[in-house]
């Protein structure tokens, strides 16, 4: 007969092996999940150092300044934006927005026939400043848009600390302007708050924050109850330049790109009416920027390159002729290549200067904003000449997903006004044989 208790020690004896297996195997796990917690804590942190280390070489401040340097420079930041806030800004045409100009930046420093690098963004873009910086040796001017009061005191805040950390050289390329809705006021910041003063302490410091601040795509997706104003924006960026490129923040320059230019207007190319053409392409995210039309050529046999708008509108950019531009041997002096005439729904990227048309300030969000500027260029007899050896690329493939659920709704409005507005220049150009 079977000892009772032999019997419920063994089935003890099983289960207590059962738990200990248990126990063991939940310790693995745990272990494991340890480890990937461990590398990726690392690799955050080889990364944001990395970050620090790069933009430490582009913009050195900080400490690098010497002590008596920084303390001045600080102070001429804080006074130049205490006396532009102060004076309340401007009201755009329409009283919607409030433009506060040269929250960073001496117009006084910047010579009046300037080749300006004008561009927007709001403040999730406002990290790709860096790249620009970068990749044009010129002047650059920005302007940021704050959709909320909070985000207004986080512009003028990196703004400050930019003027305040950055090195002379940074401060006489960049201009910044701020434009909120017509309701938010911007105030001066200080630096004794808490909060994102305690993580600034050098030039590199800013743009590290500005690029953690970035994200891909939805730019228009401001999750509060007020329109992009893209078009207002462009103007002001771009105001008081002798000739401006115009491009968007997520837009990087060829290399080289500022001095080309620089020497193809000292002949006499960029004379009033002529647009120079910038063909533009975009890159596959995470994909390093091409710097020369050479590795341009080599990235798009590779697929990691295409026209820009390629999958979401190719009649947009189709006639800057890809194909010829591509037969055009690479490198060499920047000239102007071959002349295009305008078509619907044509948007060139291009350099000019003169009394330029103004964009179209009723344009907002997504829809028309640069297709009716450019389309008034050409009302207005503007002829449309591409450069050789010159390149711009958005930073990530333009896909349909990338954009906010809105698009759709405001692209038909756009198209709605974009008809009004072309019968509207018939009436200011009268005497155009041409039309759009």
């Amino acid at each position: 007969m079977p000892n009772p208790l032999a019997a419920a020690a063994a089935a003890a004896g099983g289960g207590g092996g059962r738990c200990s297996a248990y126990k063991l195997a939940l310790a693995a796990l745990l272990a494991v999940a340890l480890l990937q917690f461990v590398y990726l804590s690392l690799l955050a942190g080889l990364h944001g150092r990395e970050q620090r280390r790069r933009y430490g070489q582009l913009f050195p401040g900080g400490a690098a300044l010497g002590a008596s340097l920084q303390r001045r420079a600080a102070e001429s930041a804080k006074e130049q934006l205490r006396a532009v806030l102060a004076a309340g800004g401007a009201l755009d045409a329409s009283g919607d927005y409030r433009v506060y100009r040269h929250v960073l930046g001496d117009p006084s420093r910047r010579p009046r026939d300037a080749l300006l690098l004008a561009t927007h963004a709001s403040l999730s873009n406002l990290g790709h400043v860096g790249a620009l910086l970068e990749r044009w040796a010129g002047p650059l001017a920005v302007a940021v848009f704050a959709a909320r009061p909070e985000e207004a005191q986080l512009a003028t805040v990196l703004s400050y600390a930019l003027g305040a950390l950055c090195t002379q050289a940074v401060r006489d390329r960049l201009t910044m302007h701020l434009v909120c809705p017509a309701r938010t006021e911007a105030a001066v910041p200080d630096p004794r708050e808490p909060g994102e003063f305690a993580r600034i302490s050098s030039c590199s410091d800013v743009f590290t924050s500005l690029g953690a601040r970035s994200r891909s795509g939805r730019n228009y997706a401001l999750a509060a109850n007020v329109s992009y104003p893209n078009n207002l924006l462009r103007n002001v960026a771009r105001e008081g330049a002798g000739h401006a490129l115009v491009v968007d923040a997520d837009m990087v320059p060829s290399e080289g790109l500022w001095t080309g230019l620089l020497e193809l207007l000292a002949l006499g190319e960029g004379k009033a009416g002529r647009a120079l053409v910038v063909p533009a392409f975009e890159i596959r995210q995470g994909v390093r920027v091409p710097r020369t039309k050479m590795e341009l050529m080599r990235f798009l046999k590779m697929g990691h390159v295409r026209p820009f708008y390629a999958e979401l509108c190719p009649r947009c950019q189709a006639p800057t002729n890809y194909t010829r531009w591509l037969t055009l041997p690479p490198g060499g002096p920047l000239r102007p290549a071959y002349r295009v005439t305008w078509q619907d729904p044509w948007e060139p990227f291009y350099v000019a200067g003169g009394a330029v048309p103004a964009y179209d300030e009723r344009f907002r969000q997504y829809g028309f904003n640069r297709i009716s500027q450019a389309c008034e260029l050409h009302v207005a007899g503007y002829e449309f000449e591409v450069l050789n050896d010159a390149f711009l690329v958005h930073k990530g493939f333009k896909m349909p997903g990338d954009f906010h659920p809105q698009k759709e709704a405001e692209n038909q409005r756009n198209k709605i006004l974009f008809r009004q507005f072309k019968q509207e220049l018939k009436m200011k150009y009268p005497d155009s044989p041409r039309r759009c």
